[in-house]
């Protein structure tokens, strides 16, 4: 059974930095994608960041510039660095794993509160 559990939230005021951190239990995989969505009050999940198992990344929009993901796969663990952040970045943050192929399966953490407030 695979768990994901973030650490890393809180509030912070704009223009500040977080960093988002979640460790993945369980076996090796094989192709797989580790990723963080979020979610803000009355609104759907969005992806924010994702990186695949051999390091290629993809951002939203709205992020791209100011957040940086990254992984150790020695660890099993993924890391947002959000800087810059704004009012707007307010929400409940969640680490995702896929895999990918054979077996193919996901997975979600329990969430993160990030709240951007002066």
């Amino acid at each position: 059974q695979v768990q994901l559990v973030e650490s890393g939230g809180g509030l912070v005021q704009p223009g500040g930095s977080l960093r988002l951190s979640c460790a993945a239990s369980g076996s090796r995989w094989g192709h797989n994608v580790l990723g963080w969505y979020r979610q803000a009050p009355g609104k759907q999940r969005d992806l924010v960041a994702a990186i695949t198992s051999d390091g290629g990344t993809t951002y939203a929009r709205s992020v791209k510039g100011r957040f940086t993901i990254s992984r150790d796969n020695t660890k099993n663990t993924v890391a947002l660095q959000m800087n810059s952040l704004k009012p707007e970045d307010t929400a409940i943050y969640y680490c995702n794993l896929r895999l990918v192929g054979a077996g193919a399966a996901e997975y979600w953490g329990q969430g993160t509160q990030v709240t951007v407030s002066s």
